[in-house]
């Protein structure tokens, strides 16, 4: 479930993880195919989204009004999970704010569903590693355990684009600013 970058022209949208990175980093360069390919630790929120050529300005608007829609949050990557076909992941908690990204930007683009409607529901998750050696994923599991839990604040969601064989960022999306504190002024600068 890796962003490898089938086709130029390709692209998604996805919330960077930079806390996690130097957790996963050195097993993600090995044995995720998508970081070989310029993609940081993530989530995705949607994958495949539009080709590139029909991201234009009024669906980067639309896509940026949606991400505006949810609230700065706080996540957790504490456990892992796995998918078949020996994917293993960093299970975000909450999980929610992801699902309703992703079912936010579905609605308003319902031909790029998620993983092209391959997979029956929304698993949010950061994938560490794709390989079939039971042995390998154990000891990639042992040497992350020890470093986690790891928590950050997600503040923003991103567009990528693959061409030439590498992902990079088209368009950064900010989400809702935290609501302020009953009885506090805003913070004005």
């Amino acid at each position: 479930m890796a962003l490898v970058g089938r086709a130029i022209g390709e692209s998604a949208v996805v919330v960077v993880m930079d806390a996690v990175d130097p957790v996963v980093a050195a097993w993600r360069s090995r044995y995720d195919r998508s970081a070989g390919v310029g993609v940081p630790a993530h989530v995705t929120v949607l994958y495949p989204f539009l080709p590139l050529e029909q991201v234009t300005g009024d669906v980067v608007t639309r896509l940026a009004e949606i991400v505006a829609a949810e609230p700065v949050f706080d996540v957790t990557f504490a456990a892992f999970g796995r998918f078949p076909g020996a994917v293993l992941w960093l299970d975000p908690e909450p999980a929610d704010p992801f699902r309703r990204l992703t079912h936010a930007i579905w609605a308003a683009w319902p031909q790029a569903p998620p993983y092209g409607g391959a997979y029956d529901g929304v698993v949010p998750h950061l994938t560490v590693a794709e390989h079939d050696d039971e042995t390998l994923l154990a000891e990639i599991t042992a040497d992350v355990t020890p470093r986690l839990p790891v928590r950050m604040t997600v503040a923003r969601a991103q567009l990528l684009a693959v061409g030439d064989g590498a992902w990079t960022t088209q368009a950064t999306f900010p989400l809702a600013a935290p609501p302020r504190a009953p009885g506090l002024p805003a913070v004005t600068r």
